[in-house]
């Protein structure tokens, strides 16, 4: 079913080519049309919509003045007509609209505003989960009382080492203490006050680096993260440059003790099975099959694209085969080596999924970092995807870090 799936995507998307004229030189499907909405907002991150309102989350605070969240105001072309700030809640990734709040994380926290009529609301935020360790901190709701929050491993090491050990070909500890405070999703009450850590469910562990997560409707959590960086250059004698391309991004269903395998494991994509880590012996060719970590659904490779963002389309506007799929931000390779080819990512990708098994992935929007594969590179990309998210107008949103750009991507208009 997978296969017939996938295959019926790469002809719709090879069927014909894109609509002239879209801004930016961006590459679309047929019958999509993208429009800037709003330009020059900083740094930012992930985006929630209500109505014609887009909020913002940001990562101001490191080298820029604070300004907490951008609160976008459309009008009826679909540009800002207004632009303010929510003051008090930055650095942060996640960002939601759920039951009437908008929540919204910090780097160590997640608070949420009770909205109103007004584009800012007048209620002051109320911190949920707090004592965070401070990394980027994704967040969904099951729609059953739940908030997830997702916490980074080692900040996106690829290891947990021993300090005592070699500096040189580190031998890394098991049990991983830094499983204890982070490296998975825990679950939270999604309104009970002021919870810390240990108020929690750590409800999944394993995961190295990941600022992507939704819910997908009627099915699961699921989230995608970056896979090991450099591994080559650490063990070349075990993992050649080819076998390291070959270490993907990854996207995986997460339920209830899914381990995804970091620190200890790897996910192989060219060869589909999973190596024991450099760091805990494990020699780049013996799968291991003990059955205790979860297969990605999905993986992206080769040369790691940089996920950073998920949103499930739950809209109608988008043709069938869109819905309940799966829209992924693509930061792109941040290696300023410049390849022949170009880096993988700058891109909108797309999963498919009949019933609740996922596809193969393929571009959905493309021409962000500029034209031609030489632009796909963090010196000279133009554009940079950091966010996605589906509106209440059935349009999908993407986001830009470069630049503080946001476009709509809407079918048939």
């Amino acid at each position: 079913m997978n296969r017939m799936l996938s295959v019926a995507f790469v002809a719709l998307m090879a069927a014909a080519p894109a609509l002239a004229a879209e801004p930016d030189n961006l590459v679309l499907p047929t019958g999509f049309h993208a429009t800037v909405v709003a330009d020059n907002l900083g740094p930012i991150r992930h985006m929630a919509l209500r109505g014609n309102d887009i909020y913002v989350s940001t990562r101001h605070g490191q080298n820029a003045p604070s300004v907490g969240i951008v609160a976008i105001r459309m009008g009826a072309d679909h540009k800002a007509a207004e632009t303010k700030s929510i003051a008090g809640i930055d650095q942060g990734t996640g960002i939601r609209i759920y039951k009437g709040y908008l929540y919204a994380a910090s780097g160590t926290s997640v608070s949420r505003i009770r909205l109103d009529e007004n584009l800012v609301p007048t209620a002051a935020p109320e911190v949920i989960v707090e004592g965070l360790t401070a990394t980027n901190h994704p967040i969904a709701f099951d729609g059953r009382g739940s908030m997830y929050v997702g916490i980074d491993g080692g900040g996106g090491t690829n290891n947990c080492p021993d300090p005592n050990g070699p500096k040189e070909k580190p031998k890394g500890l098991m049990p991983c203490p830094l499983l204890e405070t982070r490296g998975g999703v825990w679950r939270f009450s999604d309104s009970k006050p002021n919870q810390k850590l240990a108020d929690g469910t750590r409800f999944a562990t394993g995961v190295r680096n990941m600022s992507a997560m939704d819910w997908r409707n009627n099915d699961s959590l699921y989230g995608a993260w970056h896979g090991r960086d450099g591994t080559s250059k650490g063990w070349p004698e075990l993992v050649t440059p080819t076998d390291d391309d070959n270490i993907p991004d990854e996207m995986f269903r997460i339920t209830r003790n899914t381990d995804m395998g970091w620190p200890y494991t790897y996910w192989d994509a060219a060869r589909k099975i999973r190596l024991g880590a450099p760091e805990y012996n494990g020699d780049g060719k013996t799968a291991i099959t003990d059955g205790k970590y979860a297969e990605p659904v999905a993986t992206f490779s080769p040369l790691r694209p940089a996920v950073l963002d998920l949103a499930f389309y739950n809209g109608s506007k988008f043709p069938r085969q869109y819905r309940g799929g799966a829209f992924l931000a693509m930061h792109g390779g941040s290696d300023p080596v410049v390849l022949p080819g170009g880096h993988n990512g700058y891109n909108v990708m797309f999963v498919p999924f009949s019933g609740n098994h996922a596809g193969t992935p393929v571009a959905f929007a493309d021409g962000f970092a500029g034209e031609g594969p030489a632009a796909k590179n963090i010196k000279t990309a133009a554009y940079r995807p950091v966010g996605v998210a589906t509106g209440p107008d059935g349009a999908l949103y993407v986001a830009d870090s470069n630049k503080g750009r946001i476009w709509r991507i809407a079918y048939g208009e």
